[in-house]
């Protein structure tokens, strides 16, 4: 059911991780380190990804090494979006993994990349052509990010918000699908390149999309998911009964769970972007999802 445990997500990105708490990703090293320990002790084989970093940036990647982060992952990862937000064209995608591979040995997967619509569908089209035409046997694995538009009655998951300008609302058009689940010319993009390329989908706590979305996976051809467990929402009421759902509606992918989002309560601040006051926390949490849910390909039942 589980492929890989990413841990965190964009780390380097301060809408995923707070640079003002811990300026220099100390705290953050120590709590990735923890969590790396407590997934291999609940499974000796499972691969362990650190948390894919945005911008692509191989002085992370070093101080991250230094840290003895490495040596608690098997893989690293990177995420891209040169016609939306990088100040990269995106011809530049081989030589940032070359960026990457300069200061590691380890594996270097793609878990994030993609193309708006924001400007023009035909544009994401292209992007996805041409992202294939890049990447397609540079990386093990490929996540284009996503399968759905962002609702417009959600928000986008950044410290920025409206600040952006134009960039906030890339963030509701990075979808194969259009909002209301109608397909946009990058879907027939796509599927011509699947299962070569997988997919990246965040499922919001009980989503509604979920059953749709393993429909389209289907007709598609995906075969790998990136996805994520958050640790914040298992404190709501009925947590494990939407987890189980989540992962056996996915189980016939081959799914990468990326576990983050400090819950309010358990940050240093009270955000999702915090360092966790208590970094174990954050790894029994890992360790626990790994057992319920890692490699027998069934779930137990809620609560047990």
């Amino acid at each position: 059911m589980i492929e890989a445990a990413m841990i965190w997500n964009e780390p380097n990105n301060k809408s995923h991780w707070d640079p003002e708490i811990d300026p220099d990703w100390r705290l953050f090293a120590e709590m990735a380190v923890a969590a790396g320990q407590a997934i291999r002790a609940a499974h000796p084989t499972l691969p362990r990804v650190l948390g894919g970093i945005s911008p692509i940036d191989p002085a992370f990647i070093r101080n991250m090494e230094s840290r003895g982060v490495l040596d608690q992952v098997d893989v690293v990862a990177v995420h891209g979006f040169p016609l939306d937000w990088n100040l990269w064209q995106i011809g530049e995608w081989p030589a940032k993994i070359e960026e990457i591979r300069a200061v590691t040995s380890l594996p270097v997967w793609v878990s994030e990349v993609g193309v708006s619509s924001f400007g023009a569908e035909e544009v994401q089209a292209w992007g996805v052509e041409r992202t294939a035409e890049l990447l397609v046997g540079k990386a093990p694995r490929i996540h284009w990010y996503s399968l759905y538009d962002l609702p417009r009655a959600w928000e986008a998951t950044t410290r920025h918000r409206e600040a952006e300008g134009s960039s906030y609302y890339r963030h509701f058009y990075m979808g194969l699908l259009r909002e209301d689940g109608s397909p946009k010319p990058a879907l027939d993009a796509f599927a011509r390149h699947a299962p070569a390329l997988g997919l990246c989908q965040w499922f919001h706590f009980e989503d509604h999309r979920l059953d749709e979305a393993v429909a389209w996976m289907r007709r598609l051809g995906v075969r790998h998911l990136r996805t994520g467990l958050s640790w914040a929402d298992s404190f709501r009421p009925n947590a494990l009964a939407w987890f189980d759902r989540q992962m056996e509606a996915l189980a016939e992918f081959d799914v990468t769970v990326t576990f983050c989002f400090t819950p309010e309560h358990r940050g240093i601040a009270p955000h999702h972007s915090s360092p966790p006051q208590v970094k174990e926390e954050f790894a029994a949490f890992c360790a626990d999802m790994i057992r319920r849910y890692a490699g027998t390909g069934t779930v137990r039942a809620a609560g047990g």
